[in-house]
């Protein structure tokens, strides 16, 4: 059967077929239901966010002192149209289910209008946060060159810049365009963070890919992680039951965390000052101040033959 039968013939089969199937599966389509936030836009906003944190560094645009002005305004313009527009989006679409306490008015515009104010006024304190995670970078890597090197080359500035963002929509509320952030930064980078964990200042992730950040955790101050940690759930298995709760290990300051250490749990703690060896598993609480390794192994070491 050449093309042209099979589109007098079969497709208006296979379109009637997936039709019906829309009937059947209401959790995978959205027909006669209210519009999501459209995620291609969403990365529109990631990028505006990128221009106006890192001028200079993001964009085609070359930038002098004379013009900055001019332009972080129109970029601001059009971010707090796109913004509104899909928090607006958000929230109707999460209202009619009555889930959300901040919405008893159903007024979304009115929320999505000062939730959009409130990030845009919060970017002098992101910027403020994120100079001083790429200050810990080059504090935290003997191979760093310069802070420009670290902007536009370390994975993780993508990574923690976007979770600075998609945390204060997170604390609002917002449903889906949090975790848009959040995951198109995981593509991007490898680094999983979810928006709702709680991270402090001076901030570093060596490396990156394969980390990943539960919901509720707690980082503190001057943590340093490496490739592959894994700040987890110790269990799922009751998903009902969990949801909403800490689940995650809390991280006080000071820490470093060596690749591919797991630690589990929401009443895990890591002490300030400690440091976690690689390779290592934990789930129960560790002191301030100590060091956590697994044991030397035990290597056989023996001649090639010849």
């Amino acid at each position: 059967m050449d093309k042209k039968d099979w589109k007098h013939k079969k497709l208006e089969s296979l379109t009637k077929t997936l039709v019906k199937s829309y009937d059947k599966q209401k959790g995978i389509n959205q027909i006669d239901g209210l519009n999501l936030p459209n995620s291609d836009h969403v990365y529109e906003i990631i990028h505006d966010f990128f221009k106006i944190i890192f001028p200079g560094f993001i964009g085609r645009e070359s930038i002098t002192s004379s013009g900055v002005s001019y332009y972080v305004g129109t970029i601001l313009e059009g971010l707090f149209d796109k913004l509104y527009y899909q928090v607006n989006r958000a929230l109707e679409y999460r209202c009619p289910n009555k889930t959300v306490k901040a919405c008893k008015t159903c007024d979304c515009s009115s929320r999505a209008y000062g939730i959009t104010v409130d990030v845009l006024e919060k970017i002098p304190h992101i910027r403020g946060l994120l100079r001083e995670d790429v200050k810990a970078a080059f504090d935290g890597d003997p191979a760093a060159q310069s802070f420009d090197e670290i902007i536009v080359s370390y994975p993780y500035v993508k990574a923690i810049t976007v979770h600075r963002i998609a945390h204060l929509l997170y604390k609002q509320n917002v449903p889906m365009i949090p975790r848009i952030m959040a995951e198109w930064a995981h593509k991007e980078t490898g680094i999983d963070i979810h928006p709702g964990a709680n991270i402090g200042h001076a901030f570093f992730i060596d490396h990156g890919t394969g980390v990943v950040i539960g919901e509720t955790t707690t980082i503190g101050n001057n943590v340093k992680l490496y490739h592959g940690v894994t700040l987890g759930a110790r269990s799922t298995a009751d998903v009902e039951e969990l949801r909403g709760a800490k689940r995650h290990p809390t991280i006080e300051a000071f820490v470093t965390i060596y690749p591919n250490a797991t630690i589990l749990g929401g009443d895990t703690v890591i002490g300030k000052g400690a440091t976690i060896g690689g390779n290592t598993w934990i789930t129960s609480s560790v002191k301030p101040g100590t060091v956590v390794v697994n044991p030397k192994p035990d290597l056989i070491v023996k001649e090639k033959r010849k």
